[in-house]
């Protein structure tokens, strides 16, 4: 090994919650070195978020224009698959980080491209893709934002399938004439709608009894029924036993519980994120290689004054725009504690990651959209709360009406009636995910019901359904 090289902070992992806790880090004036196997800019920028949403964004496009009158009859036609993919790989750099490796460089910090694994206390060894051997020594502190892979289960057969991951699902060039997802979680509900409207057959088979199971049972079930109408098969409550494709061309064949099998010609595995912690020795600092990594309000690891995790890895909140919030929590703390200044960690403090559990907002994007932010109604409910949900028929409003022909969407607040301040909201319908961030705004910053009601939304918006809801409560 070489002689290490000393830098204030060394983050492990270049994705969106690593590059934030740089980019916090250097505002400070700490020097920072940013350790990256893959591409800088990580899943999301080129697996996950942007190539799944360049993808979708012509899919609900037509949807919506198809709904209006004028319009309607002048995009019958299929989606030109061609533009879509050439669209999701401008979004993507065509996979090279460029772009990314220049923001890195422009703040001054050092990026080692390569292997990077914990070497003990404060220091990280990186292996080069040369062959190159680097240890770097942090004063204060290492960051993990190693993020996540997506999860295979180990059912016979499936290894030597070839099954697609998210990251062959948001990648692929054509669209299989037939694909099995397995799975009803958010990647397998927005894949399911991408690849139908760019021409596959999609049969959906989920475990559980509905799609989207961490938000409002009716956002799943609104998601499913336009999934069935688009030409998809939903099946729920069912499992697979087995997987078998002969050869590394040909259909593959699911065998469900019962005997039942169904043949595709590619399988989608949307079932999970493990952590992607099973080689940066983790051992080397007494935790345990691929385990999540626990952490307190700061981000910083239990029992290391020193280590911090943000992203994925740490398992609070398993979506990109809360990594990166954990990534400015974690600098902002990393920043204060090497100045020897006091933090305020305490609930919604400038060194406290609240928002992970008590306003944690997701947009989904199927037809309808679906959006929530805070707790659902069963949550609030297990957690003590004495609650009320209020629901309203989105496309009841005005400005539903006149976006979309037929328009059909729901939005649920759940209301807390000891302190009349909202815990959580859902939004459901077209143009749904650009409701949910001033439902953001009220739940994270406790507006009282009382000032809500002079929050006067514009009419004719979609957002009238804020006072529909008020309404409702107010009776």
């Amino acid at each position: 090994m070489s002689e290490a090289v000393e830098y204030d902070v060394v983050v492990l992992g270049a994705g969106p919650a690593g590059e934030n806790v740089v980019d916090r880090t250097r505002a400070a004036g700490l020097t920072t070195a940013l350790v990256e196997a893959e591409l800088v800019g990580g899943e999301c920028s080129y697996w996950a978020c942007v190539p799944s949403k360049a993808l979708l964004r012509p899919a609900l496009a037509r949807a919506d224009a198809r709904r209006v009158p004028g319009l309607a009859g002048s995009v019958g036609g299929p989606l030109d698959a061609s533009a879509v993919f050439a669209h999701r790989d401008y979004w993507t750099g065509s996979w090279k980080d460029d772009g990314q490796v220049d923001w890195v460089d422009s703040i001054g910090a050092h990026l080692y491209r390569g292997h990077g694994r914990l070497y003990g206390v404060r220091k990280v060894a990186v292996t080069s893709p040369e062959g190159e051997h680097h240890v770097l020594a942090a004063r204060h502190a290492v960051v993990v934002a190693t993020g996540t892979r997506a999860m295979v289960p180990d059912v016979p057969g499936l290894a030597g399938a070839r099954p697609w991951t998210s990251r062959e699902a948001t990648s692929a060039r054509q669209a299989p004439g037939r694909l099995l997802i397995v799975g009803g979680s958010v990647v397998a509900a927005e894949m399911a709608t991408a690849w139908q409207a760019l021409g596959s057959q999609v049969t959906l088979l989920v475990r559980g009894s509905g799609l989207l199971p961490r938000m409002e049972p009716f956002a799943g079930e609104l998601v499913a029924e336009a999934l069935r109408e688009a030409g998809a098969v939903v099946r729920t409550d069912v499992s697979v036993e087995a997987v078998v494709r002969d050869g590394s061309t040909g259909p593959v064949q699911v065998v469900l519980e019962g005997g039942e099998i169904l043949e595709g010609d590619e399988l989608l595995m949307a079932t999970g994120r493990s952590p992607h912690t099973e080689d940066i020795g983790l051992e080397t600092v007494g935790l345990t290689p691929g385990g999540w990594i626990p952490v307190d309000e700061s981000c910083r690891v239990e029992g290391h004054d020193w280590l911090y995790a943000v992203g994925d890895v740490n398992h609070r909140a398993l979506l990109t725009h809360q990594g990166k919030y954990q990534g400015r929590i974690a600098g902002a703390a990393i920043a204060a504690r090497a100045a020897g200044a006091e933090l305020d960690t305490g609930r919604w403090g400038a060194h406290a990651a609240t928002a992970d559990t008590q306003a944690l907002p997701q947009a989904v994007f199927t037809d309808p959209e679906a959006a929530a932010v805070g707790l659902t109604l069963a949550e609030a409910e297990r957690a003590g709360h004495r609650v009320r949900a209020v629901d309203y028929d989105l496309g009841k409003v005005s400005g539903a009406g006149l976006y979309a022909d037929g328009y059909r969407g729901r939005a649920r607040m759940v209301v807390d009636l000891d302190r009349e301040v909202l815990l959580g909201v859902t939004f459901v319908g077209p143009g749904a995910a650009e409701l949910v961030h001033a439902a953001t705004v009220a739940v994270a910053g406790e507006v009282p019901i009382d000032r809500l009601w002079h929050a006067v939304p514009s009419f004719p918006t979609i957002s009238e359904i804020w006072l529909r809801l008020l309404e409702t409560y107010r009776g």
